[in-house]
C-alpha cells in the first residue's frame, strides 16, 4: 500500500480545519484539488513502478512527462482564469470541505463547508453561521455538490442573497467512461470553469486546453465507484 498523502505532504503541511480539526489527529485529504500536488501523487507512483517493474521504466517516465506536462499547463491556465476573477470575491463556501489546498494553491479563502467530514447536515445555529458569513464577505455565489444535493444550501443561499450553485466534484469524475473530459484533468477544468464563472471571473484561459487521457496506450479508463 502506498500512502499517498503521507508521503506528497510533512506534517508540518497538513492542513487542519472545521471538518477536520487539528484535536482529531487528521488533515484535511483532499490533495489533489491542488493539481501539483495531484503530481505529486503521480511521482510517488512512478517512483514505485520503477522499482517493481524496471524493465518497463522507459514507458513510465515517458506517460509521467505527459502528465507533468499536462497538469503544469493546467495549473498555468487555472492561475491566468482565476486572476479575472475580482479580489473581494475570492471566497468559497462550498457543500464538503474538499478545497483547501485549491484555496491555498489559487489565493482563494474558504469560508465555510455545509457538510463536514462526518456528513452530517448543519445544525439550525450552524445555517445561521454560515449566512452570517456569506452576508458579511459578501460572497455572489455558494457552491453545491453534483454528488449530494442539499436543500440545505438553496436555504442558505436564499436567505443570504448568493446564488447558489450545484455542479462542484471533488472525486466523481464528469461524463463518463470513455469521454474526453472524464479524467482528472477533466474533473478539475469542470471545477474552474464554475468556480471563475461563478465568482465573476472569465474561463476563456482553459477554453482549448485538453482533458483526454494523457497515457500512451489508453483510449479508455475504468473508475470503479
Amino acid at each position: 500500500i502506498l500512502q499517498l498523502g503521507n508521503m506528497a505532504l510533512t506534517k508540518e503541511e497538513w492542513v487542519h480545519d472545521f471538518s477536520f480539526p487539528k484535536s482529531g489527529g487528521y488533515p484535511n485529504p483532499h490533495l489533489w484539488t491542488d493539481p501539483l500536488l495531484a503530481l505529486k501523487y503521480a511521482e510517488l507512483i512512478l517512483d514505485i513502478f520503477v522499482a517493481k517493474d524496471p524493465n518497463n521504466t522507459d514507458y513510465y517516465q515517458s506517460n509521467f512527462t505527459k502528465l507533468e506536462s499536462r497538469i503544469k499547463e493546467l495549473d498555468e491556465k487555472t492561475q491566468e482564469a482565476v486572476s479575472t476573477i475580482p479580489l473581494n470575491n475570492r471566497k468559497l463556501l462550498t457543500y464538503h470541505d474538499s478545497f483547501p489546498y485549491f484555496s491555498m494553491r489559487y489565493g482563494f479563502t474558504v469560508i465555510g463547508a455545509v457538510q463536514p467530514s462526518d456528513f452530517r447536515e448543519p445544525s439550525a445555529r450552524e445555517v445561521a453561521n454560515l449566512i452570517n458569513q456569506i452576508e458579511h464577505h459578501q460572497v455572489p455565489a455558494i457552491f453545491g455538490s453534483e454528488v449530494f444535493p442539499s436543500d440545505i444550501m438553496e436555504q442558505i443561499a436564499k436567505e443570504s442573497g448568493a446564488s447558489f450553485v450545484r455542479g462542484l466534484r471533488d472525486d466523481d469524475l464528469p461524463g463518463k467512461s470513455g469521454d474526453e473530459n472524464h479524467t482528472y484533468l477533466g474533473l478539475m477544468v469542470s471545477d474552474v470553469e464554475i468556480i471563475v464563472s461563478s465568482l465573476g471571473g472569465n474561463v476563456q484561459a482553459l477554453d482549448e486546453f485538453d482533458t483526454s487521457l494523457v497515457f500512451e496506450g489508453s483510449s479508455i479508463a475504468i473508475y470503479p465507484d
